[in-house]
């Protein structure tokens, strides 16, 4: 062991037994860096920190077992997306592009850099880097029909307004290009989970999930992108990645892709 490493070690034993917990064995693969190990870490403590009723109504989202990849850090929800846009060549679509992309995750920052977009807008409501804009999701400062792509990964279960965030989104995607839509929701409802009474962290996480979280979406989530003028296409897991497992890889084989599409100009 080199001098440095001694004495990080000596200076933080617990974090280092730690790291070498999940790391030792090879019963996991991270699909970003590649590296092999033990186990994921959690989201928190797991499943049994998984609210009662969210395990209830089987809602879609994370894989809070298998969350970060001890080694590169990159959440289950991110490593998805990544398997997603290899399989369907969505790395393609964003060369020479237009891209828009909500809070954006590091991995998958990185890699759509590398395509060289024309243009590449990092945002969040709270940026928490200098190269990402404030931009508010339910009122940008875009012109209309501005983005070949958008990608918006787990954002609209945070978001006051989820109607008119999705118009927005549709006013500022160009004819012809796709957004990218994930977020929790359960099969099992019909209509979307939301009680202005539900106003308490304590309430919040316990009948939607998650503290920050502002609604439980139901199948009418598919309703509303409808409505808000998109065309809907779900890849499913499955379909479009039948070689994946996913216990090995750490991810939900159960949440598809939501991924939908503004009709061109030359279909209207």
């Amino acid at each position: 062991m080199k001098i440095g490493a001694f004495i990080k070690v000596a200076r933080h034993p617990l974090r280092w037994m730690k790291r070498k917990y999940f790391t030792l064995g090879s019963n996991h693969r991270c699909y970003i860096c590649g590296m092999s190990f033990y186990r994921f870490r959690q989201y928190r403590d797991g499943w049994k920190s998984v609210p009662p009723f969210i395990l209830e109504v089987q809602c879609i989202g994370s894989d809070v077992a298998n969350f970060a990849c001890p080694f590169c850090n990159s959440t289950d929800r991110e490593r998805h997306l990544f398997m997603f846009f290899d399989q369907l060549e969505l790395w393609n679509k964003c060369q020479n592009a237009r891209v828009l992309h909500f809070a954006p995750e590091p991995h998958l920052s990185a890699r759509i850099d590398v395509q060289h977009p024309k243009t590449y807008i990092k945002a969040d409501l709270y940026p928490a880097l200098p190269e990402i804009q404030c931009v508010d999701v339910t009122n940008t400062h875009f012109d209309d029909d501005s983005f070949d792509v958008i990608i918006c990964n787990h954002v609209l279960e945070h978001v006051p307004d989820d109607m008119k965030a999705l118009l927005e989104l549709y006013r500022i995607l160009k004819p012809g290009g796709f957004v990218i839509i994930q977020t929790p929701y359960s099969n099992l409802l019909q209509n979307t989970f939301c009680d202005p009474a539900i106003n308490t962290d304590k309430l919040r996480c316990r009948l939607y999930g998650q503290e920050d979280h502002v609604r439980l979406y139901g199948r009418e989530l598919f309703l509303l992108i409808r409505r808000a003028g998109f065309q809907l296409q779900i890849k499913t897991h499955n379909a479009v990645l039948p070689g994946i497992d996913a216990s090995i890889y750490g991810v939900n084989s159960l949440e598809d892709l939501i991924l939908v599409a503004k009709e061109s100009s030359s279909a209207r």
